[in-house]
């Protein structure tokens, strides 16, 4: 009886940690999510500040023993995450599972390779597990909607950008012909780098056309820049209006049969009637 028993209670509190940890429609859960977007800022916080020297020479010490408090609460988190995932495999493949590994395997490494400057970048990083309670505060259907968009425009813009490159190809190539090295364009590659800031509008100014012809070729540059960085926002907009319009026409009132209900829509425009409850998607991985 005792061995049939301890399964089941270890199956009980794997699904109330599971409810907990990846849930939100619980207080306990909200809970855990709150304090876990709390945590991850200030230690993200801490990682820039730890980079700052005065604060460094001034605090050193204290940050380091908060941030191994951090570290030991997001190691117990992952391994509980771990242990209640409906299948571990799955979640420590995840992006989040990757993400969760990643936010606690650099201080664990910085005890082998004492000074090593990447694990600063890697623990920010940490910052991407705030995606994962994102649901609490309901801006998880937004992000997808805008995922979406991005999806359905990425050949689109893959296109552009592939356009684009032929053109700084070739206003490269003809600025190093028509400035040379005299003026600073000693190579294609370094007059394509030249284009590429000119044609973003960042303008250094650490290479300059001497040569009328070149300040004309360089004027067009300027001018097309400015055409072709609105193009790809026109790209995104449309296919997002579009999402967006496709998402409004989903939401029926079982009342009047119709449509065009933003996802937020508690009461259909035309008749008053309760809308059914949009759903989200799980979050469990």
């Amino acid at each position: 009886m005792t061995s049939n028993k301890m399964p089941q209670g270890n199956e009980l509190t794997k699904k109330r940690l599971r409810r907990i940890i990846f849930g939100t429609d619980t207080p306990a859960g909200r809970a855990f999510d709150i304090i876990l977007i709390v945590s991850i800022i200030i230690s993200v916080a801490l990682v820039l500040l730890d980079t700052i020297q005065s604060v460094n020479q001034a605090y050193g010490t204290l940050i380091l023993r908060i941030e191994w408090f951090f570290t030991v609460i997001f190691t117990i988190e992952y391994l509980l995450r771990l242990y209640c995932s409906a299948n571990a495999r799955q979640y420590s493949l995840s992006f989040y599972g990757i993400v969760d590994l990643l936010s606690v395997l650099p201080s664990y490494l910085a005890l082998f390779f004492p000074g090593a400057n990447f694990t600063l970048v890697i623990r920010v990083l940490r910052l991407f597990r705030i995606f994962r309670v994102l649901k609490l505060l309901r801006y998880l259907s937004e992000g997808n909607l805008l995922l979406r968009a991005l999806m359905l425009s990425a050949r689109k813009v893959t296109i552009f950008f592939f356009s684009v490159s032929l053109i700084i190809l070739v206003l490269g190539a003809v600025m190093y012909v028509v400035e040379g090295p005299n003026n600073g364009f000693t190579s294609i590659p370094k007059s394509i780098y030249w284009t590429i800031v000119t044609i973003t509008t960042v303008g250094y100014g650490d290479i300059t056309p001497g040569t009328t012809l070149g300040q004309t070729i360089a004027a067009f540059t300027m001018l097309l820049g400015y055409s072709i960085i609105a193009i790809p926002t026109g790209i995104l907009t449309a296919e997002l209006s579009g999402e967006m319009g496709r998402k409004r026409d989903i939401r029926r009132c079982n009342n009047c049969l119709k449509t065009g209900h933003d996802h937020d829509a508690a009461f259909c425009n035309h008749c008053g009637n309760e809308l059914e409850p949009e759903l989200e998607p799980d979050s469990d991985h």
